[in-house]
């Protein structure tokens, strides 16, 4: 089976299918040795065989100086029909049967014969022209095909061709053709290409070590895997630290490597003993520009502006693993010396040349490895903590630096070498103290990138075990393990984690950070149990230990203390401080779940473009750290908020993807936002009985998710409202109310007059519900919320067959919608304005500020030269969705074209 390959799968069959409807397509699939060219193909002419006549064939090595040998192989099946073509083009092609010995042709009657050979064959039905490796076909066939595949016609004719990436500087024939790139295969892929040559039996953890290794590389992956031995099947030999030996894609880079002058191949190692150099650092170290460009001809490596690197892992880990003891310690030196301008760095090579354990050495490298985590560079302290560990003798004094390497990777956002620093630490790990400090980072990796169900009961056995010796520590421990359970909707079990730590923080003397968190877990449970009043005083305690203290988490949770407590512009600024932090101290791994915080504050007070715009940034932080909880705790914001502003489109392909993802990792609060988008898309759609079904599940007696029950309830009490479920709307507002009375703020206050307004049986009741929830919208809180009451309130006024003075709040509510960017609920306000009276705008010039966010930003990304499909992966959307907004912008702008669009944003 192919696995991860669906998005290549689907440009291909849109190819194909563009054949079936009588255009001819052309795809060059690009890609890496090993990286499933071939396997990609045969997949394609499998399903292809039943509705298209093939031709092909595979370039070879042996033949790529024979004249015509690619040709001769591809259309003798088809060779009876040169004899029809004009005479110049069948002489061109006469090499191709053998019988004249004509001189070559010239290279454009060539490329014209073979074109005409092909289309004269589909017009008998729907041909496939493939070619495999055509890097290797010789240089006269792949300049006539390449030819060929320039030329779209009206005549059912494809070609797929595959090919590595050129080389630098060498001439491209396939250019001008379409081409598709082949990456790496995701994490979710590779485990299952190694389960399917594995079975089930190896464990999870040599699983993912063979997956880093392979660096998401199809061969790779089959070649690990064959090579395993019994011991490290069972998991007692440690996993391979590089290819096989008779690994074929080893053998490829070695190959390339050792056809590079001795200076060209020096060049190559040094770039291979260091994951990152520059060229200054290189020209100290003695490789010279002529080396160094002969080196990048290669492909082994690449420059990137000042950046030298090797162009894929798995070049560094083969040829490292391939030179001499002698060469790499030779390279070790250079650098070192090259590099006294960085302590840090220096010190790794010096330890690396040294050839034997140096104490004095390794306890350099420890010195370092601390200064570079305390000025915040954490991605050039994690090797070093890893090469001291190498160097240490003491088992214990081993898994603590490894369990450094392991905490600088993960803040520095590369969570897989975590992990697998984290496996290699467990062996030397035997005391409670080190198992408890491996489990909170464990812990808070699976926080945000597995089960959180399984991160509470690792953060709770950590806590137990850092509870004698590191207060504060399992204090942090129990914070991650109640986020755990809330992520995982077990909310009641807060309390029961809350009085654990405070258990803890009665033993003995505690730091200020640990009073905020205790404060913080006390004051959260009691919110999460309705006890709103008794949540005040310590969640005021957090807002008050948070202005002396600084940092990443500790603005984080106190932003939340303070939406708690109803204070929503002073839970965004404390929010806004989490995010500078994070950033300041390169922190990568708290910066997805602070701009979660953000977004979350901006999206309540209404500010959806800049809530989205955060998110977005957010989803591309998270999946960068490769945190997949924090990915859908993203989309999940972004799918409410889509909702919220009308866009069904978007909101349904996201809450489709959130919903998927939250049922296999078990996220309850993802997938309750997800619904709850739903159940708004409902409301601003006017169909209130599928909104009161949607949320009815989010608010009733046992909600999935504590916190999304109450913020969905005002808008399940206007949908059951709506629907003459007064029971339910009544509980679901007294579980709001009891909140918006806790609170020091006028919003949510606000938000339950007008649910009261809603609920109200006679006219007069009503409107003065109303009238007290227009005085506390206009104290502060979010613009939407105002111009939702101002709409329900017309609403009511209209239907009471008060039309005039219902037309007063519609009209606000219209222009608060459309200064929201809610077009659906403008759109409905338009349409009560015209049913109290009001005529519209007929002729209204259409401008920019007309656009969704959502819309804008796609006009803006198509403006700078996007395609659907890049925006597409952008924005997480689907191909097709973007192309649904683009002909609603076009519609809406009154504009034809890209060029058009573009104009207006000049």
């Amino acid at each position: 089976m192919l696995h991860g390959r669906e998005r290549e799968l689907a440009v291909v069959e849109e190819t194909l299918s563009r054949v079936r409807d009588g255009k001819s397509a052309a795809l060059v699939i690009v890609g890496e040795a090993g990286t499933g060219r071939t396997a990609l193909l045969e997949h394609v002419l499998g399903r292809a065989s039943a509705s298209f006549r093939t031709l092909g064939t595979s370039g070879f090595e042996q033949e790529t100086a024979l004249p015509y040998a690619g040709l001769h192989k591809l259309l003798w099946p088809i060779s009876g029909r040169i004899g029809g073509l004009p005479p110049a083009q069948a002489a061109a092609l006469a090499p191709v049967t053998g019988e004249d010995a004509a001189p070559a042709a010239e290279p454009f009657v060539l490329g014209t014969a073979v074109h005409r050979l092909l289309t004269d064959a589909a017009g008998d039905g729907p041909v496939l022209c493939w070619v495999d490796d055509a890097h290797l076909l010789d240089r006269v066939s792949l300049n006539a095909l390449a030819f060929a595949a320039r030329r779209p016609g009206d005549h059912p004719l494809a070609m797929l061709l595959t090919a590595v990436p050129e080389a630098p500087a060498a001439p491209a024939p396939l250019a001008g053709v379409p081409s598709l790139r082949l990456g790496p295969l995701g994490d979710r892929a590779a485990r299952a290409v190694l389960e399917d040559l594995l079975g089930t039996g190896p464990g999870a953890d040599l699983t993912a070590d063979l997956a880093d290794l392979a660096a998401g590389n199809p061969l790779a992956l089959s070649e690990l895997a064959a090579a395993l031995t019994p011991d490290q099947l069972a998991g007692v030999a440690p996993p391979p630290a590089a290819l096989p030996v008779h690994s074929r894609l080893r053998a490829s880079h070695r190959r390339r490597y050792r056809a590079l002058p001795p200076d060209a191949r020096r060049v190559v190692l040094l770039v291979a003993c260091d994951e990152r150099l520059d060229l200054r650092t290189l020209a100290r170290a003695g490789a010279g520009p002529r080396s160094l460009e002969t080196a990048r001809r290669s492909g082994l490596i690449r420059v990137d502006g000042e950046t030298v690197e090797t162009s894929d892992p798995l070049i560094r880990s083969s040829l490292y693993a391939d030179a001499s003891l002698t060469a790499r310690l030779a390279a070790h030196r250079a650098l070192a010396a090259a590099l006294d301008e960085d302590r840090l760095r220096q010190s790794r090579h010096r330890a690396a040349s040294a050839g034997e354990p140096d104490p004095r050495l390794c306890e350099e490298l420890v010195c370092e490895a601390a200064a570079a985590r305390r000025s915040g560079r954490h991605a050039d302290a994690a090797p070093a903590w890893r090469q001291a560990a190498a160097l240490t003798a003491d088992t214990g004094g081993r898994a603590l630096r490894l369990l450094a390497a392991a905490t600088d990777s993960w803040l520095a956002g590369r969570t897989r070498t975590a992990r697998s620093l984290l496996r290699a630490a467990r062996p030397y790990a035997r005391s409670d103290e080190l198992r408890g400090l491996s489990g909170l980072l464990y812990g808070q990796i699976e926080l945000r990138d597995g089960a959180p169900a399984s991160a509470v009961q690792i953060l709770v056995d950590a806590a137990d075990r850092l509870a004698g010796a590191h207060r504060t520590r399992a204090v942090l421990a129990l914070m991650f393990a109640a986020e755990a359970g809330c992520l995982a909707g077990d909310h009641r079990r807060y309390r029961v984690i809350g009085e654990r730590a405070a258990a803890i923080g009665r033993d003995g003397a505690r730091s200020r950070v640990a009073d905020l968190m205790l404060a913080h877990l006390d004051g959260m449970a009691a919110t999460f149990g309705g006890r709103h009043e008794e949540a005040t005083g310590p969640l005021r305690r957090v807002l008050d230990l948070a202005e002396g203290l600084d940092g990443c988490a500790v603005k984080s949770w106190a932003s939340l203390a303070a939406f708690a407590l109803g204070e929503d512009r002073r839970a965004r600024d404390l929010a806004t401080m989490a995010v500078n932090r994070a950033r300041l101290r390169g922190t990568a791994a708290l910066l997805p779940w602070a701009l979660g915080n953000l977004a979350l504050t901006q999206m309540v007070l209404g500010e959806f473009s800049a809530a989205t715009s955060v998110s977005l940034e957010g989803l591309r932080a998270a999946r960068a750290c490769g945190q997949g909880n924090g990915a859908a705790d993203h989309l999940a914001l972004l799918t409410l908020l889509a909702a919220v502003q009308g866009d069904r489109e978007t909101a349904r392909t996201r809450a489709t993807s959130v919903t998927g993802t939250a049922k296999e990792r078990g996220l309850t609060r993802p997938a309750a936002f997800a619904a709850w988008a739903l159940g708004c898309l409902d409301l601003a759609d006017d169909r209130p009985e599928e909104g009161a079904a949607r949320l009815r599940a989010l608010t009733g007696n046992h909600p999935a998710d504590l916190f999304t029950a109450v913020l969905a309830a005002p808008d399940f009490v206007e949908a059951a409202v709506r629907c003459g479920d007064r029971e339910g709307a009544e509980a679901a507002l007294a579980a709001f109310d009891r909140w918006a009375r806790g609170t020091a703020g006028s919003a949510r206050a606000a938000v339950a007059e007008r649910c009261r307004a809603l609920l109200a049986e006679d006219d007069a009741t009503a409107e003065e519900h109303f009238a007290e929830a227009l005085r506390l919208h206009r104290q502060g809180g979010s613009a939407f919320d105002l111009a939702r009451t101002e709409f329900a309130y017309g609403r009511r006024l209209r239907r009471g067959r008060r039309p005039r003075a219902a037309r007063d709040h519609l009209r606000d509510a219209r222009r608060l919608f459309e200064h929201c960017g809610a077009a659906l609920w403008a759109e409905r306000a338009q349409a009560e304005l015209r049913a109290a009276g009001e005529p519209g705008e007929p002729g209204a010039r259409r401008r920019t500020d007309d656009l969704t966010p959502h819309q804008r930003e796609i006009a803006r990304l198509v403006a700078g030269g996007a395609t659907n499909r890049e925006i597409a992966a952008r924005l997480v959307l689907s191909p097709r969705t973007v192309d649904h907004h683009l002909r609603n912008i076009f519609v809406r702008l009154g504009v034809r074209s890209r060029v058009e669009l573009a104009q207006m944003f000049r």
